[in-house]
């Protein structure tokens, strides 16, 4: 960097940190009757001619809700007016989606907890530099049973740069803009179209979609012209949905377009302007049989597909380490009756099936609470992560040698250390549950993307189907006893393949600390290693004294301490984000890699450039896609064949939660990562990439643009 580019970013680092450190003695919020106002600009000062994020967010006690542009039956929703100096414009505020809000016999859309309402300010290249500030009034209606009008001013201070330079982040502000501002809907893809036919009732809308939809919402945008508490009518159909809606008693002519918010399962959400068209409903015998005939074999090949996945997620590097425990413990019963070694199998299924239930239930739960989450969604968590680091390295000692997991329960009897055998089968199909999950094996995007945008009973019925691909190997092998001829004979031999098997162990374990390193930084990673510490010391007693009951005593009590530890290490992620992390860091190593942080915006902006675009849907703790990244995106010929493209390429980093990236794979029918999306000149809806790449796949792809 050359002596003048440091000055310069040197100067630019203390003239925002000066203005920053002004801006906390001017009054940025305000508390009033049931509502905090805050004015969020996560920037701590502006580049001339680069556009600004902004935003209004709403604190609400419980029980209250404030208003959407359209109030419905009754309320006003916020307004705010700026006094901005010269060169500098405010935009519009833009408007989250809402929510249907029942009071007695009328019906509200507001909102309810928190809410942020983004805008831009754009910054004119003739600006100043120096501090300047930016003032509001904002006014708004909170209401519950009754209501109480509001109004603040609030107004912040930031700075003009001298010169362009990286951006400096507010992080309390950065941290609420980000979690907030990804709320908002967005355009209907012009590969859709929205409909709608005047009935004696009201309106019947149609909107396609590409797929069977099970869940809508209409928000009209236009006052007067719905019965806003009558219940809108769903008729799924094969490519989209039917809502019957019914008009406001007061409309006395039929408007020229029906236009609002379009809210879908998954948490999507459009913007539609429906035009006046004809509605063909799917009535009849012959068309409602081959629709259920259609979404029968739809269903099926779903199932199929995920059940295929299931096998093939055998072959995982995720459920490598499992995979040897379990050929560890056949070997180990190849001379047991027959009904025992398939009693283990089905109970290793078992295992897998109630894990995969339980994860059903979880996601469906979440849904129905308005949540967004993928698969291997928990992955996502730093407490997780550790925890799972430490059962994981607490087995590797276990098969290294140190101690013996269960051998202080020998003396309660044969028929406790049986039963302890089959829940150690119960728990393995667990263990391979939980470990698979950062794995997406091919066939399995599509499955599940499709069963989490489906009713309870087909998301049951994949998941079910996944979970039995998963189990089939196992199971199959311990219902044919004879193929267990093929296995070796005990011996000595076992022993050393037994401490053999925690060396792949201990390799997952140095994968989930660099994960945890990698997303939430060195305070976390220290106490995982401080908890590897005390698994280790807990091992030493359970070695040392493996029958004596003190000894698994002070054992457990340490295992608590390491549960404590984990929680704990949440609690310094986020005080090392706020101390250390630095968020332009991650994007200039992306840079520096051919890379850009993705953004909805990014992939619009390159668009309308006429380039394509390239996005990497991606996570660290997602093995799949490193492999897919070494194999494939990393490789001389593709990087080459980008290039010759003039592909812009964007990397969306799902590593830790961003809801953002959760809605756009929703959007793209997947429900986790990796996932791989080229956008070609001219065309809206991008064309996937399979989940697993070759070098082939890729330049094949990029050969086809047009």
């Amino acid at each position: 960097m050359s002596t003048k580019r440091s000055f310069r970013v040197i100067f630019a680092f203390f003239f925002f940190l000066a203005v920053g450190l002004s801006a906390n003695a001017v009054s940025k919020a305000a508390d009033a009757p049931h509502v905090h106002v805050q004015l969020v600009v996560p920037v701590s000062g502006f580049t001339p001619g680069e556009p600004a994020d902004a935003g209004l967010y709403f604190k609400i006690d419980t029980g209250w809700h404030i208003y959407w542009k359209n109030s419905g039956d009754a309320g006003e929703p916020p307004h705010i007016r700026w006094t901005l100096p010269e060169g500098i414009t405010a935009e519009p505020l833009e408007f989250p989606v809402p929510k249907r809000l029942s009071l007695g016999p009328l019906m509200d859309f507001g909102y309810e907890d928190e809410v942020m309402f983004p805008l831009v300010l754009n910054v004119a290249q003739t600006v100043k530099a120096g501090p300047v500030l930016l003032h509001a009034n904002v006014d708004w209606l909170v209401c519950r049973a009754t209501c109480i009008p509001g109004k603040a001013e609030l107004e912040v201070t930031r700075g003009i740069a001298p010169a362009p330079a990286e951006p400096i982040y507010l992080v309390s502000d950065r941290d609420l803009f980000k979690r907030l501002s990804g709320r908002l809907p967005i355009p209907l893809p012009s590969t859709s179209k929205a409909i709608f036919q005047p009935t004696k009732e009201g309106f019947q809308l149609t909107v396609e979609t590409g797929r069977r939809e099970l869940s809508a919402t209409f928000f009209p945008e236009d006052q007067d012209i719905l019965d806003n508490p009558a219940p809108q009518k769903l008729t799924p159909t094969a490519t989209g949905l039917i809502l019957d809606l019914k008009k406001d008693a007061n409309l006395t002519a039929n408007p020229s377009q029906l236009k609002g918010v379009l809210e879908l399962s998954g948490g999507r959400a459009y913007e539609i302007v429906a035009l006046p068209g004809s509605v063909l409903l799917p009535c009849g015998t012959g068309m409602m049989e081959e629709a259920r005939t259609r979404d029968l074999m739809t269903l099926l090949r779903t199932s199929g597909l995920a059940f295929l996945g299931g096998l093939l997620l055998n072959l995982m590097p995720c459920v490598f380490p499992v995979l040897f425990l379990k050929g560890l413990a056949l070997v180990n019963s190849g001379n047991e009756e027959r009904h025992k070694l398939r009693a283990h199998g089905l109970v290793y299924a078992a295992g897998i099936l109630v894990s995969f239930w339980a994860l059903v239930g979880v996601l469906l739960s979440l849904r129905a609470a308005g949540a967004t989450l993928g698969w291997g969604f928990q992955f996502q968590s730093p407490v997780f992560l550790s925890l799972m680091a430490g059962l994981l390295f607490f087995l590797g000692l276990s098969l290294a040698g140190q101690f013996e997991i269960g051998l202080t329960l020998t003396s309660a009897g044969g028929s406790l250390a049986q039963k302890q055998g089959y829940t150690g089968s119960f728990f393995t199909g667990v263990l391979a549950v939980v470990v698979a999950t950062p794995c997406t094996a091919p066939f399995m995007g599509a499955a599940i993307g499709y069963a989490l945008s489906q009713s309870a009973l087909v998301t049951f019925a994949v998941f079910t189907a996944l979970a039995l691909g998963l189990a089939a190997p196992y199971v199959a092998l311990t219902l044919q006893p004879a193929w267990t001829r093929l296995l070796p004979k005990p011996g000595a031999w076992m022993e050393v393949l037994r401490q053999a098997v925690a060396v792949p162990i201990f390799i997952t374990v140095i994968w989930l600390a660099w994960v945890l390193a990698a997303a939430y930084g060195a305070g976390v990673l220290s106490a995982l290693l401080a908890s590897f510490l005390l698994l280790a010391i807990a091992g030493w007693f359970l070695g040392r004294w493996p029958v004596r009951r003190w000894a698994v005593t002070v054992a457990a009590l340490i295992l608590l301490g390491v549960v404590v530890l984990a929680v704990f290490g949440q609690r310094l992620v986020g005080e090392s984000t706020g101390k250390t992390a630095q968020p332009g860091n991650a994007d200039q190593n992306l840079v520096a890699n051919g890379w850009q942080p993705w953004s909805p915006e990014a992939v619009s902006r390159y668009q309308a450039q006429g380039r394509p675009v390239f996005v990497d849907f991606t996570a660290a703790w997602c093995l799949s896609c490193q492999v897919n990244e070494r194999v494939a995106l990393n490789q001389p010929q593709v990087k080459q064949a980008f290039q010759s493209a003039d592909v812009a390429l964007l990397r969306a980093d799902w590593t830790r939660h961003d809801e953002a990236i959760t809605q756009a794979l929703t959007a793209l029918g997947r429900s986790g990562v990796p996932a791989y999306a080229l956008y070609a000149p001219g065309e809206t809806s991008p064309r996937l990439l399979p989940e697993v790449l070759t070098p082939g796949i890729v330049t094949d792809a990029l050969s086809k643009l047009p």
